[in-house]
């Protein structure tokens, strides 16, 4: 018998208050899935449709009820299977544990919240916290029990009257109990105290808790005891949590300019939370009609039963200041790649060539080891090396590579367009913005302009010295017809162009992981004052070299791991029988002239050479727009930008291109 064919006739006439604890577990179980789901034919539920949309388990409730008040022998044994339940599960768990991680490391809530997902639960427990998680398996029990009304609340409340009130007393007071020591302990965690604000931790709040409570428990259990008031223990008490919670929240103010850590925001929400369930289990304890502050407890309970299965929910929540702080680091990047006037304009043209004549050698350097046969996994690698060791060239050279820009820029853009949202009114914010819109699609153009002129020539001018050095090309006519094959538009090229820019915004991602973990560390500052590496280098260079690497870790890891990616990726994917490759707009201009330097003029006659041209510029497009959306939507969410503000900017942008399309190619005269 499946457990929604129970009805509830056999599943009161199965309550048995003498059967043994995992049995009475699971028929609460039953009990609970007979109420939300209606069988068919049911008679209780075809015959008294719902007024005013009232939730299905509470006319069955009400129906349970009336079929008990009219049969006094279900009710007694309902009640003794209520009471014995009770007694005999440990309730503390319910009280201190549900909705709360065991460890207060992110990745093992991950891991314990996937184990929930994956794994069946057990009814033979004597864990109370462990038995309400199968009770309330649905995310739409917090509605029907957030819609039953005070006289439902009271009727209900009869059937527990046989489980006894000092008990489920007594374990509130214990489940306070942990939850002190538990904010106390969190409290004086190194990474906690030393992210704290120091004028709140010096009124010393989590030191005085667990004498605070004591207090609260010593004139709980002797009300009537004049030396030992309730009422000033327990304002004290509350006061000092208070000020836990504020010194708690001080935490993200410290991270957000000394560097985040998911594990430590985590840890916060966590402390925060146990401070809330403290004061909803306090004013259970003294309220003189705990009915209605039980059943806030409980619709608290269970919506943190929910929560803590969801592993979405998880990392949304905790990775958004990441997040913010990630696109925050790329904006500062980014401001560096926007050219707003002539001279910065070619500026960029200068150092986007000097990044192009890298890439050439670059490209010379790919077909050299096309030609030595290694293996996928070993020729991508060393072409992983070679692309990062000449993009961290580029870098140190102060040139650009055009597809690097987006993946920054685009932060840098949501950083302006969430101060000018604030205001819809405002239309010179908006134009201010279209403007710097305008400014970034100009730059990139000139990076890509930049580059293309560089590599061109120079590929040229290297395939017409190995003609004459040797009488042959560096690269052969085979190695050509393959470079042609490869680009061509009718081709995949533009899909793979748009899988590059996925790891041109992948790439900037890891930059803003390994800046936030350099800061969070604070190696800057141990490079600058570590008492070995100022014996070596001496105090000032120490600082240099301190100031260098905060500068220069975030462009240094971009360039870096964007190298590793394109080269070890497609051979990571070809292990799993997925042929994709990447398509790079410099490397791809710089195969392509090598690929006519090799096979001679005749080429440009040739409809192939022409359709690999157009599935350049397609590539260029798809780099930078690909790289560029990424970045830009991870930003929006950051920033917290509302959809209707990016529709109203899309319009204002689409408005400026028809009006004034020069201005997002050319910089303004003068």
């Amino acid at each position: 018998m499946t457990v929604r064919s129970w009805d509830l006739t056999a599943l009161l006439n199965a309550a048995d208050p003498d059967s043994t604890l995992p049995e009475r577990n699971l028929w609460l179980v039953r009990l609970l899935e007979w109420l939300r789901h209606a069988a068919p034919g049911d008679a209780q539920d075809e015959g008294n449709p719902a007024p005013s949309g009232t939730p299905l388990p509470l006319r069955r409730l009400k129906h349970l009820l009336n079929v008990l008040e009219r049969h006094p022998d279900h009710a007694q044994r309902f009640a003794g299977v209520i009471a014995g339940v009770w007694t005999e599960l440990d309730a503390v768990s319910l009280f201190a544990d549900v909705g709360f991680a065991p460890r207060t490391a992110l990745w093992g809530e991950f891991l314990s919240r996937l184990r929930r997902r994956v794994l069946p639960a057990s009814a033979d427990t004597r864990q109370l916290s462990e038995l309400f998680e199968l009770l309330f398996p649905d995310a739409a029990d917090e509605a029907w029990l957030a819609a039953m009304d005070d006289e439902l609340v009271r009727r209900l409340g009869l059937l527990f009257a046989a489980a006894p009130v000092e008990r489920w007393r007594r374990e509130i007071v214990d489940g306070i109990t942990v939850l002190v020591s538990q904010v106390r302990a969190a409290g004086f965690a190194p990474a906690m105290r030393l992210r704290m604000d120091a004028a709140l931790q010096q009124q010393r709040p989590f030191q005085s808790l667990v004498s605070a409570w004591e207090g609260v428990e010593r004139a709980l259990r002797d009300p009537g005891n004049p030396r030992r008031p309730l009422t000033p223990a327990l304002q004290y008490l509350r006061g000092l949590l208070d000020r836990c919670r504020s010194a708690a929240r001080s935490v993200p103010g410290h991270l957000e300019a000394h560097g985040v850590s998911v594990d430590l925001i985590f840890a916060v929400e966590q402390m925060l939370a146990r401070i809330d369930r403290i004061e909803a289990l306090l004013a259970c304890l003294l309220s003189p009609d705990p009915g209605p502050e039980l059943r806030r407890l409980t619709l608290t309970l269970v919506r943190e039963v929910h929560e803590r299965r969801s592993i979405r929910t998880l990392f949304a929540e905790h990775y958004s200041l990441l997040a913010r702080k990630l696109t925050e680091r790329s904006a500062e990047t980014g401001e560096h790649y926007i050219t707003r006037t002539p001279a910065e304009y070619r500026d960029m043209l200068r150092r986007a060539a000097g990044g192009g004549s890298v890439i050439a050698g670059t490209t010379l350097g790919k077909f050299a080891l096309a030609a030595l046969g290694l293996t996928a996994f070993w020729g991508g690698f060393w072409a992983g090396m070679l692309y990062a060791l000449s993009f961290v060239l580029v870098h140190l050279l102060h040139w650009t590579v055009a597809t690097k820009q987006p993946a920054m820029t685009a932060p840098a853009l949501a950083t302006r367009l969430r101060d000018i949202t604030r205001s819809v009114t405002r239309d010179d914010g908006l134009d201010g913005f279209v403007d710097e819109v305008a400014h970034l699609f100009r730059s990139q153009v000139a990076g890509i302009v930049g580059n293309v002129a560089a590599v061109v020539p120079l590929v040229l001018l290297a395939q017409g010295l190995g003609h004459w050095l040797w009488g042959s090309t560096p690269i052969s006519a085979a190695q050509a017809h393959y470079v042609l094959h490869s680009l061509d538009l009718l081709g995949p090229t533009l899909l793979f162009a748009a899988f590059t820019g996925v790891l041109l915004f992948v790439s900037s991602l890891i930059a803003g992981w390994v800046e936030n973990w350099f800061v969070f560390q604070r190696l800057d500052s141990a490079i600058a004052w570590n008492p070995r590496i100022v014996a070596v280098l001496g105090q000032a260079r120490a600082q240099r070299w301190a100031a260098w690497w905060r500068a220069n870790i975030s462009g240094l890891t971009a360039n870096f791991s964007l190298g590793l990616l394109l080269g070890l990726v497609p051979a990571v994917l070809a292990f799993f029988g997925l042929g994709i490759e990447v398509r790079h707009v410099t490397l791809s201009a710089g195969q392509l002239t090598a690929a006519a330097g090799a096979l001679g003029p005749a080429l440009l006659a040739s409809g192939d050479f022409w359709r690999c041209v157009v599935a350049i510029l397609g590539v260029g497009m798809l780099n930078v727009g690909v790289s560029f959306y990424c970045a830009f939507r991870v930003a929006l969410r950051a920033q917290g930008v509302r959809v209707s503000d990016r529709r109203r900017v899309r319009n204002a942008v689409l408005a400026r291109l028809r009006q004034s399309p020069r201005s997002f190619f050319l910089p303004p005269p003068g």
